[in-house]
């Protein structure tokens, strides 16, 4: 009896842990709801192609409670109405892993690595540069998990510097989560929230680079002051003694790494010119006609066929790339249909505009500055249980957009805050994937981590409420 109890238990806590389940949860309890909250709706108005909600015009109508049939139909409409999303994110995610197979980021990567490793007078710059490189990643085109294939890599090349297991880990993993934190043009942050408001594609690109800077500079700074403090005394890391049996492992004699030569290729070279030149012409196509996503994507598709081809990949495997690469993406996918089958059922059974009414409310007497540090705080908390950025942006963008008109906070700025709730609470979320693998490749105790990065975690937290106040100014 005792060991079904237990069995039982345990299978309760892992559905608890599955985000599927939770957003499923989520949207079963807003059907109930649709049976016992009042109902009512805001008048909507068109101004420079955009829908708002006017102030003042809430006024109740006609109750239309959500059954079962509604329940297992909002996923399906969820998808729908997502269609143009999804499809952009299957081509983003075929994209990137066509250039990964043809080797030429790695290889980059590793080029760089290695330089640092054999000129110690430039090994200061090993820190600033990876995070730099990382967050530039994480900023243009959301890498996120694709990091932890970099983690065993750069674990013992730090060691190989004198630096430990923590700054190997957090090159790659807190370097990309930086840049999509902070970025200014993430297709899967910025870009789906954005089209959500009806704003131009990657409008506020500026303000935004600047807040990237900013953030990647704090960050950089951070680890190079723990790194050097690592060098000068060993016993300081928080992995010291991990760190001794890796150096015996991976025999790291006097820190050199044997069998450290890449090779960048003509190839290799070619593929990221092509990449380049697709990020110039979507930014040009972007500010000077006003590209959206199917444009973006049509960009994406030219830069995949122009990398496939000049990496040397036959046609089998630059369509098992696309495949494979879209496969990867369709988690993510289904994600988003869910939790957009959260508004689904919330409007067809005309209680988002009352979730709507109760939240300007609460915060409609607070000036516009402290009403964005309420919703970065939001999304802050419900990033616990949906840490995935563009399912958050769904779920999210068409309440907080509205509520933004209401309390007179522009939507970049909404967007903003979403983009800084989403982001800086992944490091430390039990509930992120990419934060339990990343801690798992390295040996790294969940505790541990979070009571030694919890120092930066309030620097990030404190700056993004500070970089939240010019955003009311600029925009």
């Amino acid at each position: 009896m005792r060991k079904v109890v237990v069995h039982s238990f345990g299978r309760a806590k892992r559905m608890l842990c599955n985000t599927y389940f939770l957003v499923f949860a989520i949207m079963a309890t807003v059907a109930v709801l649709t049976w016992v909250l009042p109902t009512g709706q805001y008048d909507r108005i068109e101004e420079a192609g955009r829908t708002m909600a006017v102030a003042g015009s809430f006024h109740p109508v006609a109750k239309a409670p959500q059954g079962i049939g509604d329940i297992l139909a909002a996923p399906v409409k969820g998808f729908t109405q997502c269609a143009e999303i999804i499809a952009f994110i299957l081509v983003v995610g075929a994209l990137f892993t066509i250039i990964e197979r043809t080797g030429a980021v790695h290889t980059v990567i590793k080029k760089i690595s290695a330089f640092f490793s054999t000129h110690p007078r430039w090994t200061r710059l090993f820190i600033p540069v990876c995070i730099f490189l990382f967050s530039m990643c994480g900023a243009m085109f959301g890498m996120e998990e694709e990091t932890l294939i970099f983690i065993p890599i750069f674990i013992p090349l730090a060691l190989s510097l004198g630096y430990d297991t923590v700054v190997g880990m957090s090159l790659p993993f807190i370097g990309a989560f930086t840049g999509f934190s902070s970025a200014f043009v993430n297709p899967f942050t910025v870009g789906i929230a954005q089209s959500i408001a009806q704003l131009p594609m990657y409008s506020g690109w500026q303000y935004r680079l600047v807040v990237w800077f900013v953030f990647t500079s704090i960050v950089a700074g951070f680890f190079s002051w723990y790194g050097e403090r690592v060098r000068k005394n060993p016993t300081k890391s928080l992995t010291y003694q991990m760190d001794l049996e890796k150096r015996a492992e991976l025999n790291i004699i006097n820190d050199v790494i044997p069998d450290m030569d890449f090779k960048l290729t003509r190839a290799h070279k070619l593929v990221i010119l092509s990449f380049i030149i697709g990020m110039i012409a979507l930014f040009y196509g972007v500010i000077r006609y006003q590209w959206y996503m199917i444009e973006i994507a049509a960009v994406f598709v030219g830069v995949s066929i122009a990398s496939a081809y000049f990496g040397g990949l036959t046609v089998d495997e630059t369509s098992n790339a696309f495949i494979d690469g879209a496969k990867s993406m369709v988690s993510v996918c289904i994600l988003m249909a869910l939790a957009r089958s959260i508004v689904v059922i919330a409007t067809d059974g005309h209680i988002l505009d009352t979730f709507l009414n109760a939240m300007s409310h609460l915060v409609g007497h607070l000036h516009p500055i402290v009403a964005s540090w309420a919703m970065f705080a939001t999304q802050t908390f419900l990033n616990f249980f949906v840490p995935s950025g563009s399912g958050q942006a769904v779920l999210t963008m068409p309440i907080m957009i509205p509520l933004g008109d209401l309390v007179h906070v522009s939507r970049q700025t909404v967007i903003l805050a979403f983009q800084f709730g989403d982001g800086w609470g992944n490091p430390i979320l039990p509930t992120a994937p990419v934060t339990m693998g990343a801690l798992a490749l390295a040996g790294i105790s969940y505790p541990m981590w979070l009571k030694w990065f919890i120092k930066l975690e309030v620097i990030l937290v404190g700056l993004s409420l500070l970089l939240l106040i010019p955003a009311y100014y600029l925009w």
